[in-house]
């Protein structure tokens, strides 16, 4: 199927922008996931919860996985994956 037919969410450019936000953040807590700790030297489960939710969610749309049941299409919907991934780069960011 040619890209000029798919929605907008579905073109190869937003699979790879899925790819290029989520490959980092998944990087960073296998190989240094001391960088989310909070003040107190904790993890912020809740955080962590929808850090994952959002890596998750990023994969399943950037591998090209498209769910056809309308509940799991909400879960892994694209723009709920970026908004995650967005949180997340935030949460790293933050001291």
């Amino acid at each position: 199927m040619h890209a000029e037919t798919l929605g907008p969410l579905r073109r190869p450019a937003s699979r790879w922008l899925s790819l290029a936000l989520v490959l980092p953040l998944s990087l960073t807590l296998l190989l240094h996931p001391v960088l989310l700790l909070d003040s107190r030297g904790q993890y912020s489960h809740g955080v962590l919860m929808l850090m994952l939710w959002g890596i998750a969610a990023g994969y399943v749309h950037g591998v090209g996985f498209d769910p056809q049941a309308r509940a799991w299409r909400l879960v892994f919907h694209p723009l709920l994956a970026w908004s995650l991934m967005a949180l997340a780069y935030a949460a790293l960011l933050t001291p």
